[in-house]
């Protein structure tokens, strides 16, 4: 037996969430095939099989796991199946372990009809007491409770539906209509320490926002003039994040202190500029980090930028990519956000949040008094009050407006 063992997400980790087996026990698996995910506070692996051979599953999934505890082992001697078919080699438990995991995963599950016992056990005590009292037969009855539970309740909706219609026992179309399940599932490590995160920031830091508007006119025909030259010569998109990255850094140099962290009494400055990047996955919101991005130009920042995206929704970065940072960027504007409130990310002093693009009537620079319709972006700077002052934080948020409204700024480094 080869056995199969939880292996470190990194560094602090000592606990980790047993996803889904993808294969069940009795059957057959290739070296190096996928048998689970394995769920941390800061990233997803992949449990792979280090041997072919009969998976035995030893944990359950959902079940909360030690670094290095044994959860499955791989019979590399057992014969391998005609054609490796891994349905030749489950046994005949396999279906009922299945059902199990699913009930495990917080799924109801099903009661036979023809079970009176498995009905009856549906149904709560008082409901049950109530319902003998009132002459109801409560395993017909479609439960509220958790998994379906009949309870108390229901008895007494279908006993008021049932002297409504002025029939004395109760008949099936008084049972409650629609659909009134209730289900729980538990949150991921990821989510917990997302959680945990956002919090802490609120408790701890004395978080302001400030909020401007930006016109998108001149980075919008910048990048429809040199889009497709700009993806033919550096192989990737040309995309508006590029540009924020670039005024950010711009800000950032101008104003060092949003690129700061406030360490016990101590202000600990950068004279680099690590960007974390809000990225959202279906596991929740995770923040890959982009390193020394003054150092990067525009096409760089696209790269880096598309690579950690790519990879965060594939569930494949690294603790370390998603670990330190000195200023993030979120864009909820791609969910249609008009306007937001971003939380800090600790110990990070400030975090710029960009929104959806909207044609609104402002006034035309180039015409004082005149009305144009421009697409315009409201933007929002939360910053942690002790240690920038909210003219440190306006200047900030003013000078990346400038950038982004005469992106020539960013060329000349002014």
């Amino acid at each position: 037996m080869v056995e199969v063992t939880v292996p470190s997400p990194g560094e602090s980790i000592t606990e980790v969430t047993l996803g889904t087996w993808r294969k069940q026990d009795g059957e057959w698996v290739e070296k190096d095939e996928l048998l689970n995910e394995i769920d941390s506070d800061k990233a997803t692996l992949e449990l792979l099989s280090p041997a072919a051979g009969v998976l035995q599953v030893n944990a359950k999934s959902g079940s909360e796991q030690k670094v290095g505890a044994l959860v499955a082992k791989v019979d590399e001697k057992a014969p391998r199946p005609a054609g490796a078919a891994a349905s030749a080699t489950k046994k005949p438990a396999a279906t009922a372990a299945a059902a199990t995991k699913t009930a495990s995963r917080g799924a109801p599950a099903p009661v036979p009809p023809s079970t009176a016992d498995a009905a009856t056990a549906r149904v709560s005590g008082v409901a049950k007491k109530v319902a003998a009292e009132r002459g109801i037969d409560a395993a017909r009855l479609a439960g509220s409770g958790p998994s379906g539970r009949v309870m108390k309740v229901d008895v007494e909706v279908a006993a008021a539906s049932s002297a409504v219609g002025g029939g004395g026992a109760f008949s099936a179309s008084a049972a409650p209509s629609g659909p009134r399940g209730v289900r729980r599932e538990k949150l991921t490590k990821l989510r917990l320490k997302i959680a945990e995160r956002l919090v802490s920031a609120q408790h701890t830091a004395a978080m302001l926002t400030t909020f401007n508007e930006v016109d998108m006119s001149e980075v919008i025909r910048l990048r429809a003039e040199h889009k497709a030259e700009f993806e033919k010569s550096h192989g990737v998109g040309l995309g508006f994040m590029g540009f924020f990255i670039r005024s950010c850094v711009s800000a950032l140099q101008k104003f060092p202190r949003a690129n700061a962290y406030l360490v016990n009494d101590e202000i600990e400055f950068h004279d680099y500029v690590d960007v974390g990047v809000a990225v959202g996955t279906e596991r929740g919101l995770v923040v890959p980090v982009l390193r020394s991005v003054q150092a990067m130009g525009l096409a760089d920042a696209e790269k880096a930028l598309r690579d950690v995206a790519t990879r965060a929704r594939d569930g494949k970065l690294t603790v370390d990519e998603m670990t330190g940072g000195t200023f993030t960027i979120s864009n909820g504007g791609v969910y249609g956000s008009l306007m937001s409130t971003p939380i800090l990310n600790p110990p990070q002093s400030a975090i710029l949040g960009m929104h959806a693009i909207k044609k609104r009537p402002v006034e035309d620079p180039h015409n004082p008094g005149q009305i144009a319709l421009k697409p315009m972006m409201y933007l929002a700077l939360s910053y942690d009050h002790r240690i920038i002052d909210g003219a440190e934080a306006v200047g900030f948020l003013v000078h990346v407006k400038d950038c982004i409204e005469n992106p020539g700024r960013l060329l000349l480094g002014v």
